[in-house]
């Protein structure tokens, strides 16, 4: 796990919201295996060669996953939560996100992408200013809804998870023609002033709240510039689409 610290520019003194920070600023959120049609294992050996020793991201159950396990090493107590992710309309299905509740006080996210930098406090149900926008926890049954800037965000159960409960959703986003991360290839880091995000069709820089956008001719250069991701789309990528 040093070296897991050594890769988001961390130590084993730093507190659990410098830990949450520097992630959020060194790991991206992406989903370019899905576009590779490599499969990802939630297992940890296998999110540990990817994210510390091969230098990648990935999303929720592969991010919140090795981050579990980074803050059980350093003393923390961790469970893992399951969540609906609103879509604007409506939430979506069980295990669609998943998060981490953090000494039964933190509300601890790294894999969502746009989200608070900070932990949350899990008790608390005031509205809860952060860098990246104001949030607030509000119970719904025995279930908690996340709002940010008012909208919600997603609905947690409270009832703690294994890793190993997430995989047939996991696969689910990596195969299904439904799941929004097979739409398209994406990579995106938070920045103290703001984020970058890159597809295969665009770069979009959010600084101080302003968004420039640029149009990307090579998707490939792109994600290697930006984030020194090596990306190439498999043929069979559009073949699985069309299924």
């Amino acid at each position: 796990m040093d070296a897991y610290l050594q890769r988001i520019g961390a130590s084993r003194s730093s507190s659990l919201a410098e830990l949450h920070e520097r992630h959020l600023l060194s790991v991206p959120f992406e989903n370019l295996y899905t576009h590779m049609d490599i499969r990802i294992v939630l297992e940890v050996p296998w999110l540990y060669d990817k994210i510390v020793v091969q230098r990648r991201g990935g999303f929720c159950y592969e991010l919140n996953g090795l981050f579990a396990e980074l803050l059980r090493d350093l003393g923390h107590s961790v469970e893992l939560l399951a969540a609906r992710v609103h879509n604007g309309e409506r939430f979506g299905p069980p295990f669609d996100h998943m998060v981490l509740l953090v000494d039964g006080s933190w509300l601890v996210d790294v894999g969502f992408g746009a989200f608070s930098l900070h932990p949350l406090a899990w008790s608390s149900r005031e509205d809860q200013k952060d860098p990246f926008g104001v949030f607030r926890l509000v119970d719904h049954g025995d279930d908690v809804d996340v709002l940010m800037d008012g909208a919600p965000a997603y609905r947690l159960e409270r009832r703690p998870r294994e890793l190993a409960e997430f995989v047939p959703a996991c696969w689910w986003q990596q195969t299904a023609p439904e799941s929004g991360f097979r739409k398209a290839p994406r990579a995106s880091l938070a920045r103290l002033d703001g984020r970058i995000t890159v597809t295969d069709e665009k770069v979009v820089i959010t600084k101080d709240g302003h968004k420039t956008s640029t149009p990307v001719e090579d998707p490939a250069a792109a994600f290697l510039e930006h984030f020194g991701l090596h990306f190439r789309q498999s043929n069979a990528s559009g073949v699985l689409r069309q299924l």
